[in-house]
């Protein structure tokens, strides 16, 4: 014990104990609780079999899985990562799991009580990691187990939840031998005794104990050797006594309940491996293509920015620029990569460069040189990244042209410009590297902001020489662009787009420049200075944690480029020094993250598959259904070759996974695995609909926006004067109800509710008919002429929380 506290207090990791002892404390029910019926489903305290309940229950492990990787990841410090695992365990997979054998709607009705400590939970894991807050995160985590182990005794038994409990504590293991594996041998350290504390006050201790004291003591003593390997930083030792601790948990949860329902938690337990897997491959960070890709996605921006600067008279400056990019390409480290992974591309680009400079020089050909240039470039990013990487270097790519159209319009040139967004949006709808229809599946909202609230007005607002409005379109389209790459990735690939846009701007600051408006090239630089040093998406406190050495040259070579465009010097040449600590900046962040896992994360699938074969519930499963055990195994590789290609998707594993649990516990027809439109609802729930004042978008004449988030009003109170129209638009989660209370709003007051109803109770039943429903992209709109308080709420989520106030003042 003493060796334990020791390396937590060295390596500022007692955060994992916080809070672990009586963690039953922490959130759901006690096990006294537990026991009694009151919303209890079909539970048994005798092991039994109780048919699909036993793999909806397995499914519920999976989940405690999930979030205790995003807590461990956090403990490690990467956080980012964490946060991520946790939104979209919660935000994407969990709340659409529907269906009447659906993780979801069956913990809703098997405890109302520990579906809303879940849900909080699980939440709390989510912010807590957004926050920095680990030891918050992990206490979270704990409270989420510790609601759904209330829901698997009321569903399957005392005895079957002990079990699942044995297996979730294998999962912990596993997440240890993952991290190990991939010669992360400190955070397999802290993974391990994060599990072992949890592991002291967890009904499968005693259980495990009782039924099997050699598994009891093998369990203990593997976790114990990883703790000390890992302190150690023999990755090889934490790896094997992390495995010997897998395999003990697995045979005591046998020992516990040697049933259908443990078969189908094994299996589920596989599944878990899946994910460990997919958080390995995100916590590694990219790989050193990604970094050469940048550079590719960066010279994309400066031959664009050497056309439009030819087009606005400097031919012989946007000559200069495009050969450049040559000669800086021909030095630079993404030279031989692109080379050896695509030699068309290379040659193509190459070639594409120099008719770039020659038709510039000659006043033609120069659209058409540009696309030679740009069409290379591209193949040579997808040679070089995987899709999502793809995507974020895209959105850089965007924004870096929207940033020319700015500076056409700053310039007078009100047509040109709206004809460069115009051909922007052309290219996004093209969706090159898949940024459209990434953005479109990833959130409708962000989508329909970038598209058509802001880049479908704003060349309009340009040929109309509306100031505030270009200004208005341009920071929207920019700012949805980057909240949407902060959605879909960790910083360490953000920080890739993040310095295509700002290494853009600094050219185009030497464009403007070279076109003899250096006070304009000033303000360029100022501003991409500011945003960089107000967080560029994580880019700068991602830099300066990499090297502070470049972190401090990277700031003082963009200051340079405004300076240098005040006092007369040569703004191009000191935008070419900092487009060089640009590349810099994102190789150290690389290098910072810790290189490429995806080897690694494939390694740990296709170990999974490897322990499958000799698993106890192999030959059940065979036995049961053969298709869905063909299935079952032929996903584990399905999911480790996506991972090496970039295209992997976990999903896969997860859907044959549900058949597989649900084939051993009876019936793999049932399993819940079709597509989420479809399974989150079931054949039984109606189709939402918003009804009146419920519109697409937020109107232009509301007087106050508030964002529904996952579980919040923001903001949850708020002032207005009579006559002003809120909008309450749907910004996170599931579909939000805006429902106010009867009883507490001013008495002469007429009713309001989306979906236009005129009393609390025909707001309510409405609901559960579909009604009033407030979805992704829409809005409820709402005028008040009622001085006084309005209380209101959101109907689904009220138990959570979700409540909010408006105050109408004179």
């Amino acid at each position: 014990m003493q060796r334990r506290r020791e390396f937590l207090q060295a390596t500022g990791a007692a955060l994992a104990a916080v809070g672990l002892a009586g963690c039953s404390d922490s959130g759901g029910t006690t096990d006294g609780d537990a026991t009694t019926a009151a919303d209890a489903g079909s539970g048994n305290d005798g092991g039994d079999d109780v048919g699909v309940d036993a793999a909806v229950a397995a499914q519920w492990n999976v989940y405690r899985a999930r979030l205790a990787d995003a807590a461990a990841l956090g403990a490690h410090g990467a956080s980012d990562v964490g946060a991520q695992l946790a939104a979209t365990t919660f935000e994407q997979d969990f709340e659409n799991a529907g269906g009447e054998h659906g993780a979801h709607e069956t913990l809703e009705t098997t405890s109302e009580s520990a579906y809303e400590g879940f849900e909080q939970a699980a939440i709390g894991v989510r912010d807590a990691l957004r926050e920095g807050d680990s030891a918050s995160a992990i206490e979270q985590a704990e409270s989420a187990a510790a609601n759904l182990r209330d829901a698997q005794q009321r569903l399957v038994g005392e005895t079957a939840m002990h079990a699942l409990d044995a297996l979730a504590f294998a999962d912990h293991a596993a997440t240890a031998r993952a991290l190990a594996a991939a010669g992360q041998a400190d955070a397999a350290a802290v993974a391990a005794n994060t599990a072992l504390s949890a592991f002291e006050t967890a009904p499968a201790h005693e259980a495990m104990e009782s039924a099997a004291t050699d598994a009891y003591e093998s369990f203990e003593s593997g976790l114990g050797d990883t703790l000390s390997a890992g302190q150690r930083g023999n990755a090889d030792d934490a790896n094997s006594a992390a495995a010997t601790a897998v395999s003990a948990a697995v045979d005591g949860a046998y020992a516990i309940a040697d049933t259908a329902g443990t078969e189908a938690g094994h299996i589920a337990s596989l599944q878990s491996r899946a994910y460990d897997a997919a958080a390995l491959n995100a916590m590694g960070g990219p790989s050193s293509d990604f970094g050469h890709a940048a550079v590719l996605s960066a010279y994309r921006a400066r031959a664009q920015d050497a056309a439009w600067v030819a087009d606005a008279g400097a031919s012989d400056a946007a000559a200069s620029m495009a050969i450049s990019v040559l000669e800086d390409f021909e030095g630079a480290a993404a030279h031989e990569p692109l080379e050896e992974t695509d030699h068309d591309a290379y040659e193509g680009f190459e070639g594409g460069v120099e008719a770039l400079q020659e038709a510039i020089t000659a006043g033609s050909g120069v659209s058409d040189a540009l696309s030679q240039v740009d069409t290379n470039l591209v193949a040579g990013i997808k040679a070089l990244t995987t899709d999502t990487e793809a995507v974020i270097l895209e959105t850089g790519f965007l924004r870096a042209l929207l940033g020319d159209a700015r500076e056409q319009y700053q310039r007078g040139n009100a047509e040109r410009a709206a004809a460069s967004v115009e051909a922007m949006f052309k290219r996004f709808e093209r969706d090159e590297l898949g940024a459209h229809e990434t953005l479109e599946s990833t959130s409708e909202s962000l989508y329909e902001t970038f598209e058509d609230e802001h880049v479908g007005a704003l060349p309009a607002a340009m040929r109309n020489g509306n100031d505030d409005a270009v200004t208005t379109h341009l920071d929207g389209a920019r700012s949805a662009l980057a909240e949407f790459a902060a959605q879909i990735a960790p910083t360490a690939r953000v920080a890739g787009g993040e310095s295509v846009t700002i290494t853009a701007r600094a050219f185009d600051a030497a464009g403007v420049a070279a076109l003899d408006d250096r006070t304009r090239a000033a303000t360029v630089a100022d501003d991409a200075m500011a945003y960089f040093e107000g967080g560029a998406g994580g880019f700068h406190e991602a830099v300066e944690a990499s090297n502070e050495e470049t972190y401090h040259a990277f700031e003082e070579a963009l200051v340079g480029v405004s300076s240098t465009a005040s006092d007369g010097g040569s703004v191009f040449d000191a935008a070419t020094g900092f487009g060089a600590q640009s590349r810099t900046a994102v190789y150290d962040v690389i290098g910072n993250a810790g290189g490429d896992l995806t080897a690694a994360a494939a390694a740990v699938a296709r170990g999974a598959l490897r322990d499958f074969e000799g698993a106890r519930a192999h030959e059940p499963l065979e036995e049961a259904d053969h298709d869905a055990y063909e299935a079952f195994e032929s996903s584990f590789e399905t999911y480790a070759s996506g991972l090496e290609s970039g295209t992997g998707d976990v999903s896969v594993v997860r859907r044959a996974s549900l058949r597989a649990q649900f084939a051993v516990a009876g019936d793999a027809s049932a399993a819940p695995v079709g597509d989420a439109a479809s399974s989150s609802e079931g054949d039984s729930q109606p189709e939402l609909s918003g009804g009146p004042n419920v519109v697409s978008g937020v109107p232009d004449d509301a007087d106050h926006v508030i964002d529904m988030n996952a579980v919040a009003y923001d903001p949850a109170e708020l002032t207005v004067s009579a006559g002003d129209t809120v909008a309450w638009t749907h910004a996170d989660g599931e579909a939000h109800s805006v429902t106010a209370y009867e009883d507490d709003i001013p008495a002469d007051a007429a009713y309001w509710a989306s979906g236009g109803f005129d009393s609390q109770d025909a707001a309510k039943t409405g609901w559960a008919n579909g009604k009033g429903a407030v979805t992704e992209g829409e809005s409820y709109v709402h005028t008040f002429e009622t001085t006084g308080e309005h209380e209101y709420y959101c109907i689904p989520h009220k138990n959570l929380g979700m409540e909010g106030t408006i105050v109408v003042e004179e």
